[in-house]
């Protein structure tokens, strides 16, 4: 994929489009997934107030990864580089954390360890030494390389035996820790003691963070390309696919290796991304079919919260879908009771669960990036208001214009 031109038509003046000014005619109008039942609210809109803040510029070609780590944004992108931000919109200079030495894809922070997947095949590992002297704590003075998966005794340790090796494509194999294609996603165990890769290659795998090691490889988990990859507090492994498909992956106690446990087919289109609810009991996915599933977890036979199966072979049923974008689905972010939507349509759209728990409010769209929103980011303010009727969010924008935009959304309390 080449690099992108860095053009920027749009003006600090552009604020923020109302919902209720964009439906008209366009084809977000139009139905996606017919058969699939709305879950945004008839009720009237809520009133909300969004403020851009300001534009993070330095990146030289598209923003694919946006991370927080304490009272800091990162920002990785094509251009191999990762850059460091003040969480807080205050004047900055631009920061160049780390050279990746091949586009970043994704990341990932486990305490004072930052994993990067990248363009080319491999992920990197990060030690974040924060500046103790600064009473700010308005920036990261440096980040060392530490390793790159897989690591070298990992290589050799796999060396030498046939059983270890894979085929990936007429006439060439491969050992199974290594990836043969882009690390297009990363997410963590609860407990950050395990990294879980998925790939381009079709397979994903799962790494111990405090020695690095490979413990496993999916192969083949999916017939395309892995995009997306998210993971429960209860353990269950979520991937999302250009086969269309979301698999659900779990590794029992006792066991070493996953095991699939449902198929969630829905989606018409490549499944681009995938985001958890805080509390595990739905899964947002997107798709190039211009729809975000809302997927809800079915009672276990035991009576539990949510389980392998229900008795009839299902681990989460749709609960309906989420519309309004005009094109394909890149990027998806939950942030407390909010959803963040990022498109090809160079907007995002924020949705709030209402409170039924089943409806969702459109809290309304986030409009002045001149290329599609390829990654999300946000965190409740940290600033305390004298408004006590209202939250603040501060949410962050990566796009395939090379810049990360700021903004403020207001959203009263239901």
């Amino acid at each position: 994929m080449g690099l992108l031109q860095c053009h920027h038509p749009w003006s600090k003046d552009q604020e923020i489009v109302p919902e209720s000014h964009q439906d008209s005619s366009t084809l977000s109008s139009q139905i996606s997934l017919a058969s699939v039942s709305s879950l945004t609210s008839k009720q009237p809109q809520i009133t909300t107030n969004h403020q851009y803040l300001t534009t993070f510029k330095a990146h030289t070609s598209s923003i694919s990864s946006l991370t927080l780590t304490g009272k800091h944004l990162l920002s990785g992108s094509a251009d191999n580089q990762i850059r460091v931000w003040p969480r807080d919109p205050s004047p900055t200079v631009p920061k160049l954390m780390a050279y990746g030495e091949s586009a970043v894809k994704s990341m990932v922070v486990c305490g004072d360890k930052l994993f990067t997947g990248h363009q080319d095949n491999k992920i990197r590992v990060w030690r974040i030494d924060h500046d103790d002297g600064d009473t700010n704590n308005q920036k990261l003075i440096k980040s060392t390389r530490i390793a790159t998966l897989p690591t070298l005794n990992d290589r050799v340790g796999k060396l030498f035996l046939a059983k270890n090796y894979v085929k990936v494509r007429r006439h060439k194999s491969s050992t199974w820790v290594h990836h043969v294609d882009a690390v297009a996603a990363l997410a963590l165990s609860h407990d950050g003691s395990l990294l879980y890769s998925a790939s381009w290659d079709r397979t994903f795998k799962v790494w111990r963070t405090s020695d690095f090691k490979c413990l496993e490889s999916v192969w083949n988990a999916h017939d395309d390309a892995i995009n997306a990859i998210v993971v429960s507090q209860d353990g269950y492994v979520y991937t999302g696919s250009a086969d269309r498909k979301i698999k659900v992956w779990k590794r029992d106690d006792g066991e070493k290796k996953h095991k699939l446990v449902a198929t969630l087919e829905k989606h018409k289109s490549a499944v681009n991304a995938l985001a958890l609810s805080t509390d595990g009991s739905l899964l947002y996915s997107g798709a190039c079919d211009r729809s975000i599933i809302v997927w809800k977890k079915v009672p276990s036979d035991d009576g539990g919260d949510g389980g392998e199966s229900d008795g009839k072979g299902r681990h989460m049923v749709v609960a309906g879908a989420l519309r309004g974008h005009a094109m394909a689905i890149l990027c998806i972010a939950v942030v407390g009771d909010l959803v963040l939507t990022g498109s090809a349509d160079k907007t995002v759209r924020i949705w709030r669960k209402g409170i039924d728990g089943i409806k969702f409010i459109r809290v309304g769209v986030l409009e002045g990036h001149s290329g599609p929103i390829k990654c999300l980011a946000g965190a409740l303010d940290s600033c305390t208001s004298v408004d006590s009727s209202r939250t603040s969010y501060l949410i962050y924008t990566g796009s395939l214009d090379c810049d990360v935009k700021v903004w403020k959304v207001w959203v009263p309390l239901l």
